[in-house]
């Protein structure tokens, strides 16, 4: 581990045995895949949205925290929640750096399942604000750091690119690991080659999700399914966008990709990415104009949320967790 604050991960250099985005991202996702839990006893806190539902946050807080130390609010992917293992290894980091960390479930996710009566997508920015809204009060004079994976990660730069709703909160950074910040363009991507397993396998999910709530919470609002989804961009098209208000899957992934807001983001900003990430193509991410305050790293390899690295990168070769806490702790 890095002791000392002054020492920084250096730069990628994926492991000999874990080449390729395909493998880099398989193994992200097995190799101590479940992640340890934080060495704190985990509070769990209900946030009440402006329509009536809930979303809720796990608030792990190191014995040494005290008023006016760095927090860190974590935003899980699609399919994901407080447990995956990505969440928890980072909140495992953090803590023992003396970080008070809130792992978010977003809404519908997680422990937050029956608290929603609408379900999650990528441009609810009023529900990091209001979790954000409810971190300040809990940590007056603290700097909040705010770190995005995926999915969660075109969320909290959409809600970084609101800037004046954010102010008020005290917000000193935010990360996106792998975000996909042009849906559109990573739908069509997923519908390629190799990657159709990829489209599969989160279909599958979303299909499993929405199936558990429905059995769930019967009386949330439902559609009519003619058939099973094949693709995210049919679920999205035939579900996310009628339940959400949007017109179809063209209308939502326009109306949430970050990528044409990247540029109105006024907090220091990191977006991490991966040249080999077989979800996110590399130039759906380097095509938008950022603004001064965005910073984006691009690993030659690394594949989605992989990072597994060469231990010259980093000493247990997760280079990602590294590449975070370097980051916050530089930001606070």
């Amino acid at each position: 581990m890095f002791e000392d604050s002054t020492q920084t991960p250096g730069e990628f250099q994926a492991s000999w045995l874990i080449r390729g985005g395909h493998v880099q991202t398989l193994a992200g996702f097995f190799y101590w895949g479940g992640g340890p839990v934080p060495a704190t006893e985990t509070q769990r806190r209900h946030v009440v949205l402006d329509d009536g539902d809930q979303v809720v946050i796990h608030d792990d807080q190191p014995a040494d925290w005290f008023r006016g130390a760095p927090v860190t609010l974590l935003v899980h992917g699609l399919g994901g929640c407080h447990q995956s293992g990505y969440m928890r290894r980072t909140a495992w980091r953090l803590t023992e750096r003396g970080v008070r960390t809130f792992r978010m479930d977003m809404r519908g996710c997680g422990a937050g399942l029956r608290l929603a009566q609408h379900p999650p997508h990528s441009g609810r920015t009023g529900d990091v604000a209001a979790v954000l809204r409810d971190i300040a009060v809990l940590c007056p004079g603290s700097p909040l750091h705010v770190v995005g994976f995926s999915l969660g990660g075109n969320l909290i730069l959409n809600a970084l690119a609101d800037g004046a709703r954010l102010a008020q909160f005290n917000v000193a950074s935010g990360l996106a690991v792998c975000p996909p910040v042009d849906l559109a363009h990573c739908s069509r991507s997923l519908q390629q080659g190799f990657s159709r397993l990829y489209d599969r396998f989160f279909t599958q999910i979303l299909w499993q999700y929405l199936s558990k709530r429905r059995r769930e919470n019967p009386e949330a609002p439902d559609v009519p399914i003619q058939r099973r989804p094949a693709t995210l961009w049919e679920f999205d098209d035939t579900v996310t966008a009628p339940l959400c208000g949007f017109a179809g899957a063209t209308d939502y992934y326009t109306r949430t990709s970050s990528g044409p807001r990247l540029n109105a983001i006024e907090t220091p900003t990191l977006i991490i990415a991966a040249a080999d990430d077989p979800l996110i193509p590399i130039e759906s991410v380097t095509s938008f104009a950022r603004s001064p305050n965005v910073s984006l790293h691009v690993t030659p390899g690394g594949g989605h949320l992989g990072f597994i690295s060469r231990t010259v990168s980093a000493p247990d070769r997760r280079w990602l967790d590294w590449r975070i806490i370097d980051w916050i702790e530089k930001a606070a």
